[in-house]
């Protein structure tokens, strides 16, 4: 999810975490709630110094990466782009399992594949590692326009929204842009449906809407709320996502209509047309479920104990198949494992590939792998979540010594355009082990069409080219290696 590349990038900087430094921001996930670890404490951006894993560091510059692991790049290169694999593989779990929302026997059934095929390719301690994650179920659902004419809108209720009375709720409906015009508006609302009808500018601006709008608007009253899509492209494609109650607040039925519906909404009440819709939904929470992250390695050569660890999340929304979000992020760090055992590059230390469970509604397979692994000494953590499209380069966060390492490492993907490295990167999942002190690093990629597909029934295969997956998976496996063996 391309959130992570914007809600989860910290500010470049040191690798202490001392949260009661001032001037520090908690972390979110993606649906507005703090990111805490498994003791309950909330989770700061990085800062302060922790100590560089390699020696020599001002040496490691670009002459030194060419010299070093430029053979080595050429090689992961050219066996990355010799055949689709990958793709071939991500094409058979999307298509036989379908969707996998945590807490459901399609991701569980995804999980058993995906483990007995790694153990089959011969990785190393393959294993699924148990997590507790919500489960909600969408149900049946629907949205009507009763007047001025009959209408049926296509709708998807937003993850972890409560259901509407067994008949449904029938309203006139309230349209506002943002949340001042809410507040202006209050004494409006009480009794109405509010559709929040922001258009979208950046998907960190745009998505509160989606996971706080249920709670401004039962503030003032409101029966239920409607947002406009986060979407910068539609074909009355409504777009799902998480979205989040408040205790205090009464809880209202929260959904996503496609921009094409919420502009029309919106035209016929600016020409003082009275608008009602009847919105049903069925959606229930269930007692939570057990999942599983999954986790392969390749055990380090002369220092297994540290740990480069890299992957995407496993777990996608219960519409389209997840194929952008994330199984596009899991096949390609999935597919750099298998370049360097295929290659006999074992590096000094171990790379474990992790495809974490339940990042899209509760993070829970990134906190319980940071508490899980608390004891062990990362030197970075990967993500690949924000859609696999053309990969361009790298976002990195963490000490100003190892982003110059990185950079020049990452003058060895010249060949295929990715060498750019970027202040400001990291991922949800891996975003708990900032806790911890290690650096973030996640791929940046050519993304102006991922928010076409985000969270839809349109996420489906098609929408990646088997090249641009190869070639993301020869960028992670090349920054990956030579992050994990430098001396």
């Amino acid at each position: 999810m391309r959130l992570c590349l914007i809600a989860f990038a910290f500010v470049l900087g040191n690798m202490t975490f001392l949260h009661a430094q001032s001037g520090r921001k908690p972390l979110t996930t993606p649906a507005g709630t703090p990111i805490l670890t498994a003791s309950g404490e909330p989770v700061y951006e990085l800062s302060s110094t922790a100590t560089i894993p390699y020696t020599n560091v001002a040496q490691l510059d670009s002459v030194f990466m060419q010299k070093s692991y430029g053979d080595a790049a050429k090689r992961i290169i050219a066996h990355a782009l010799k055949d689709s694999i990958a793709y071939s593989r991500l094409q058979y779990m999307c298509y036989t399992f379908g969707s996998r929302l945590s807490g459901s026997q399609n991701l569980e059934r995804a999980i058993d594949w995906l483990l007995q095929t790694m153990k089959t390719d011969g990785h190393e301690n393959v294993r699924g590692e148990d997590v507790k994650v919500p489960a909600w179920v969408r149900g049946e659902e629907s949205c009507v326009m009763v007047s001025p004419r009959p209408y049926t809108i296509p709708m998807l209720g937003l993850g972890g929204s409560i259901a509407t009375p067994a008949g449904g709720i029938t309203a006139e409906v309230m349209v506002v842009r943002d949340f001042a015009e809410l507040t202006r508006r209050a004494a409006e609302a009480k009794g109405k449906i509010v559709l929040f009808n922001a258009p979208f500018t950046r998907y960190g601006a745009t998505v509160r809407y989606r996971s706080e709008g249920a709670i401004r608007a039962a503030e003032v009253g409101a029966v239920a709320s409607l947002i406009r899509s986060v979407a910068s492209y539609s074909m009355r494609t409504p777009h799902t996502g998480g979205m989040r109650y408040q205790d205090s607040i009464p809880k209202i039925p929260h959904a996503a209509i496609a921009t094409e519906d919420a502009d029309l909404i919106a035209h016929l009440t600016e020409r003082g047309e009275k608008v009602k819709v009847r919105l049903t939904m069925s959606a229930q929470t269930m007692p939570d479920a057990v999942s599983r992250n999954v986790i392969a390695e390749l055990k380090g050569r002369e220092k297994p104990e540290e740990i480069v660890v890299m992957g995407g999340h496993i777990d996608s929304w219960d519409v389209g198949t997840g194929a952008l979000d994330d199984a596009g992020g899991c096949y390609a760090t999935w597919k750099a494992l298998q370049i360097l055992k295929e290659l006999g590059l074992r590096p000094r230390r171990t790379i474990r590939l992790a495809l974490w469970t339940n990042e899209e509604n509760g993070l829970r397979g990134g906190v319980d792998y940071a508490e899980r692994h608390k004891n062990e000494k990362h030197i970075l953590a990967f993500e690949s979540d924000g859609g696999i499209f053309t990969p361009q380069g790298f976002g990195f966060t963490g000490a100003p010594e190892l982003l110059k390492v990185y950079t020049a490492a990452g003058t060895l993907l010249h060949p295929i355009q990715s060498a750019a490295l970027k202040v400001g990167g990291g991922g949800a999942d891996i975003s708990p082990l900032v806790a911890y002190s290690v650096p973030q690093m996640n791929i940046e990629v050519e993304n102006s069409k991922y928010f076409w597909f985000h969270h839809t029934q349109a996420d489906m295969p098609d929408k990646i080219d088997p090249l641009d997956l190869n070639k993301c998976a020869a960028a992670i496996a090349v920054m990956m290696y030579v992050a994990a063996d430098l001396p």
